[in-house]
């Protein structure tokens, strides 16, 4: 009995995991697991026995709640205030919780985008602007490989519905990453990024921001934040300097998350907002900040 528990809490991680691709949020992710843990304590001793394999149990039970929670974080975001973006998380946060697999005979591995240990602000967006039922479809299946048949009986559809959304899903996905530059692409970006920023100067800023660049800022209403996408290269450079003037002593410093290298600000040893950024081609054409507390609750002290 004592092994069984042990296999069912060594899920945990796992659940967390795929919480948060469901959701956007840790805490929201957190509310998956949790709810997920009470089924499965409130199910008898001989219903428990009766499940061979807890841990895809616990999977699909985590999926069906999170289906139901992204009906009401739909409602809850649409009464958002400014942008709503996902919870920055270190780079690291989820390595290696999710297993490794291989495809089965009714899998096609080329038809399939592996993120096993992706949890970049692009992506996040991506399943953000899908309907609920493709982003479970898609997050359980190609992340956490379970089947089809399983998935439909969670998301109330048939299997080949369900085949059908994973399906839609993944073309959203591969477009959004088409473009994506490996990893060291990126980060040198950055840095020059960071080290033309450190100038004060906006000439050597539009070097590494495209013409079509946008900034989205996350502050919930809670502390100030640009309402509105900031457009453009120019825009974009003054906004950032205009923030640096008004916060001398906010530090940048250099942090690895989901996107590659990224950026967390503190004033006064306190972080006060998280920035992960796209590069395309050379250049930046994205940058997400977070300022809202209620994201930042992870780079708290502990």
């Amino acid at each position: 009995m004592h092994e069984d528990l042990d296999d069912v809490f060594h899920e945990r991680r796992r659940l967390l995991a795929l919480g948060y691709r469901m959701t956007g949020t840790l805490a929201d992710a957190e509310d998956v697991v949790q709810e997920t843990y009470l089924r499965w304590y409130r199910l008898s001793d001989s219903e428990r026995a009766d499940i061979a394999n807890p841990g895809g149990w616990l999977t699909t039970v985590a999926g069906r709640i999170a289906l139901d929670l992204l009906g009401s974080a739909r409602h809850r975001r649409e009464q958002y205030i400014g942008p709503w973006l996902p919870e920055p998380v270190p780079a690291d946060l989820f390595a290696g919780a999710v297993r490794s697999r291989t495809a089965t005979s009714s899998d096609d591995p080329l038809d399939r985008v592996t993120l096993d240990d992706d949890v970049s602000t692009a992506l996040l967006v991506v399943l953000e602007a899908m309907t609920p039922a493709e982003r479970v479809a898609f997050v359980l299946h190609d992340v956490f490989g379970v089947p089809f048949d399983e998935i439909a009986a969670t998301v109330g559809r048939s299997s080949a519905a369900v085949r059908q959304l994973a399906s839609s899903a993944r073309r959203h996905v591969r477009e959004n990453r088409a473009a994506a530059v490996p990893r060291a692409e990126h980060d040198r970006v950055v840095r020059a990024f960071q080290q033309a920023a450190s100038t004060g100067e906006i000439v050597p800023l539009l070097r590494f921001l495209a013409p079509d660049v946008e900034l989205h800022s996350d502050g919930g209403g809670v502390v100030s934040a640009a309402r509105n996408v900031v457009s453009g290269a120019e825009n974009v450079a003054r906004f950032l300097l205009g923030i640096a003037a008004k916060r001398p002593a906010m530090s940048m410093e250099q942090q690895q998350l989901g996107d590659g290298l990224g950026f967390v600000f503190r004033e006064d040893d306190e972080v006060v907002s998280v920035m992960n950024l796209r590069v395309e081609d050379g250049a930046i054409t994205r940058l997400w900040i977070v300022l809202n507390p209620a994201k930042l609750t992870y780079w708290l002290p502990r």
